[in-house]
């Protein structure tokens, strides 16, 4: 017999590490890719550090914001369907039991032994039973607007902080390779360890994110550098 502990899955961390890993990711990607961009055109170090400090503030909030109508809009539409639900077990009670039992059935369960569960967890949890096996919504899984709004402006501001750290460190003549290298060596890491918290592939999550936030930099630096020409 195996160890439960290879019986656990990482499902039910899936949306706060959506959000913080797009955050994070997008916080690297598009603050290093406007600084490189702006290096390659030959803008002084003065402007490329408000450039960077803007891009992080404007970006966070950007993040929060969009993050909170995009998952308060979820929030909505489970809070109608309950509404519904709620209203559909006060009116037909029986019925609603009836519908439970045959969901149930559809998944293979025996007839009667579908309707004694039916019972069973419409007695203990009615709304409950319906939201999770009717709807899909359980406690684990219910849009929580202000948590993904948060996540997503932390991470974002972390990861953004990355590229305007090494603008402010690093010498004028190598700051597009340092700025390059620290933060795809951040991005392999981080899709690396976002792969490995959902389960996945890690080499395959870390080469995946560092391939495309590698050719969004390479694009943006080019387009710089030839604007900086002009």
């Amino acid at each position: 017999m195996h160890s439960k502990a290879h019986d656990r899955h990482n499902l039910g961390s899936a949306g706060w590490l959506r959000a913080s890993v797009l955050g994070a990711n997008d916080g690297i990607v598009s603050t290093s890719s406007l600084l490189l961009g702006l290096a390659a055109a030959h803008s002084s170090h003065g402007t490329l550090l408000l450039s960077g400090t803007a891009a992080l503030v404007a970006g966070a909030m950007s993040m929060a914001a969009g993050e909170y109508v995009s998952v308060h809009s979820q929030a909505d539409t489970e809070n109608a369907a309950l509404a519904q639900e709620r209203a559909e077990l006060r009116d037909d009670f029986s019925g609603e039991r009836h519908e439970l039992a045959e969901i149930y059935t559809r998944r293979g369960i025996d007839a009667d032994l579908a309707r004694k569960v039916a019972d069973q967890l419409m007695a203990h949890d009615a709304l409950g039973s319906h939201a999770r096996d009717e709807l899909g919504i359980s406690p684990a899984s219910r849009a929580r607007p202000l948590q993904a709004a948060i996540a997503s402006a932390a991470s974002f501001s972390i990861g953004a902080a990355l590229p305007v750290g090494v603008v402010a460190l690093a010498p004028a003549p190598y700051l597009i390779a340092a700025i390059a290298v620290a933060c795809l060596a951040c991005l392999l890491i981080l899709g690396g360890w976002s792969a490995k918290v959902g389960g996945a592939n890690v080499r395959v999550g870390a080469l995946r994110v560092a391939f495309w936030s590698a050719l969004a930099m390479a694009v943006t630096t080019a387009v710089g550098a030839a604007v900086g020409r002009l």
